[in-house]
């Protein structure tokens, strides 16, 4: 086949990232960026300087094919690129890989795949229809392309550690940047500025984050999904004026075979930090440190050890163009919806203070999402008098 043209959804450091790996992919150098988009003009005039400057030969961005505004996805569709890379604010997600798959294009959809319910179920139903078409789909859960992840994650499932007890997964990081109001935004324009701190656009940390984890806790079993979440979270250190997502959530997930999986995130500077996944076992137990070093260890033997050398992030490009280059077929987008609506099953716990089973949450009605997506609309959390955002409160927060 020709060259493959690439266009991107979302411009910011994941969307810069994802490109320069796709650029660089292992599979074929006869790739070229043509068509870049955000919500923000500024994100995509940057980073479109910034590409042309890194990669002169592989990136043409003429100014009509630098596409700003909230319909930015349904204007880059408009261009004849092979594949999309959709890295813009996982709330927009969902409604933006239904156009895509509609539009015949194969798709790399970054973690997680939606934010709420409503959104894991149209993610699913267009996924379906891209494994009917045969395009392809990769969702960008990188640890499953790590070696430190793969190798002792199968010897897991081999029984290597005996009977699984129980697993512990941990996102634990310090606090995140906040973008000052602007004279003269709007609502909109400042929520999706600020994209992280609002649920419908992030699903909060424990959505947005460390869905990662949350996803190697459900690889760990099999690539089961719980049947059940119970948990505690709230706020300790957030402004109310910025944000409506909590400082941490600590989740108990119950597996149909009654393992329990725990899973810890916080966001909060000064305090233990961990980005790992640990599983127990009758014989031994696994520890895997997000970005660094895996660790299997069995009674009576010495450690097994794997250091990270593969980077997930380029990974999963070099195999995303390798199938497109050799039209083998490859979708993971049940894997990254399993793993989605596992975190969001867990903030429900944690919103709530309730027991949420697995089906009451798949079949939640609460769409967060916009009923009008303008620049002058009124999305949903909305400031009160004093200008602080409403905050989710255990024991009277609905579950769903």
């Amino acid at each position: 086949m020709g060259t493959i043209k690439i266009g991107l959804v979302g411009c910011g450091g994941r969307g810069g990232g994802a490109v320069a790996n796709a650029l660089q992919n292992a599979a074929t150098k006869e790739v070229k960026l043509i068509a870049v988009a955000d919500a923000l003009k500024h994100r995509v005039d940057s980073l479109a300087r910034l590409l042309v400057q890194n990669y002169p030969e592989q990136v043409d961005l003429p100014e009509e094919r630098r596409f700003a505004g909230l319909d930015c996805c349904e204007q880059i569709l408009t261009t004849d690129c092979d594949v999309i890379l959709l890295c813009e604010p996982p709330g927009f997600r969902p409604r933006h890989f239904k156009a895509v798959v509609d539009s015949g294009k194969h798709v790399f959809a970054e973690k997680p795949v939606a934010v709420d319910s409503p959104g894991v179920r149209m993610f699913i139903e267009s996924n379906a229809q891209a494994k009917q078409n045969k395009q392809i789909v990769l969702v960008g859960h990188h640890l499953r392309f790590e070696t430190k992840h793969i190798e002792p994650i199968q010897m897991l499932h081999d029984g290597v550690i005996g009977d699984l007890l129980y697993t512990r997964v941990f996102f634990n990081t310090g606090g995140i940047w906040n973008r000052p109001r602007q004279e003269g935004m709007t609502e909109m324009q400042f929520q999706v500025n600020n994209w992280y701190h609002f649920n419908w656009l992030s699903g909060d940390h424990i959505v947005e984050q460390h869905v990662h984890d949350i996803d190697v806790m459900n690889w760990f079993m099999g690539d089961q999904h719980p049947v059940e979440a119970n948990g505690m979270g709230g706020r300790a250190r957030r402004e109310r004026h910025t944000s409506e997502i909590f400082d941490y959530h600590s989740v108990e997930y119950t597996f149909a075979n009654g393992v329990r999986g725990f899973s810890y995130c916080r966001q909060i500077p000064g305090c233990w930090d961990s980005f790992s996944e640990h599983a127990y076992g009758t014989k031994g137990h696994l520890d895997i440190d997000g970005h660094g070093t895996a660790r299997l260890y069995v009674q009576g033997e010495e450690p097994r050890v794997w250091r990270r050398d593969t980077i997930g992030h380029q990974v999963e490009m070099d195999v995303l163009f390798d199938s497109i280059v050799h039209g083998k077929e490859f979708n993971n987008g049940d894997m990254g919806a399993s793993a989605t609506m596992t975190a969001i099953l867990g903030r429900m716990a944690t919103y709530s203070g309730k027991v949420v089973r697995w089906e009451d949450a798949m079949n939640s009605q609460l769409d967060t999402f916009p009923t009008d997506l303008a620049w002058d609309a009124a999305p949903g959390p909305k400031p009160d008098a004093n200008g602080n955002y409403p905050c989710a409160v255990p024991g009277e927060t609905a579950a769903w």
